[in-house]
């Protein structure tokens, strides 16, 4: 093939799930059957790469200063909603029902990897909980050892502040069957029950 149909293959690959083949499939589609929807996808992509930037109170993607949520002044300031990046924030908001704040971290604590407290941004987390009518802190990070990891550093930065520091509830899915449940998730279903 070219060299440029080449690099084109090799610069798809950078995407989660993205192989050789699929990458290949996707070059040949765009040259072949669609080449104004190509250069679509190229400007829309430089544009956004070049457009896009942290927010400055919650750390998530925006084109402004502020987040279209920061901006919101019918989002409820009590409440914070820690989590990892955000595709996190979308899945919340998809599922509705929390109405305050985020603060994005942009990954987890990971010492292997070279990963601090300062490349998360939790000094501005603790700042804007400091600054604001804040009452809890929801840490809605994965259930990994690194996301652990990450919840127990910024609760005990947080719990001098005297607010509530809360974690989601994790444990069976709606739907599912006991038999079918890993030990780890009835374990922690069962110690986060609640009274009905």
């Amino acid at each position: 093939m070219s060299p440029l149909i080449d690099q084109l293959i090799e610069a798809l690959r950078i995407l989660p799930g993205v192989g050789p083949r699929s990458a290949q499939r996707m070059v040949l589609h765009l040259l072949e059957k669609n080449p104004e929807g190509g250069l679509n996808l190229a400007n829309c992509l430089k544009a956004t790469i070049e457009g896009v930037d942290h927010c400055k109170k919650c750390r998530n993607l925006t084109e402004n200063d502020l987040c279209s949520i920061c901006e919101n002044p019918a989002r409820n300031d009590t409440e914070i909603c820690v989590v990892e990046n955000p595709a996190d924030v979308i899945a919340i908001e998809q599922a509705g029902g929390f109405r305050g704040r985020y603060f994005v971290l942009m990954g987890h604590l990971s010492p292997i990897d070279g990963i601090g407290p300062d490349d998360l941004g939790i000094e501005v987390l603790v700042e804007n909980v400091k600054s604001g009518p804040v009452e809890e802190v929801i840490l809605a990070v994965n259930l990994t050892v690194e996301g652990e990891a990450t919840a127990h550093y910024i609760s005990e930065l947080l719990r001098p502040l005297n607010i509530i520091i809360s974690r989601l509830a994790h444990g069976i899915p709606v739907g599912g069957e006991l038999e079918y449940i890993d030990g780890s998730t009835i374990a922690h279903a069962l110690e986060g029950r609640k009274k009905i």
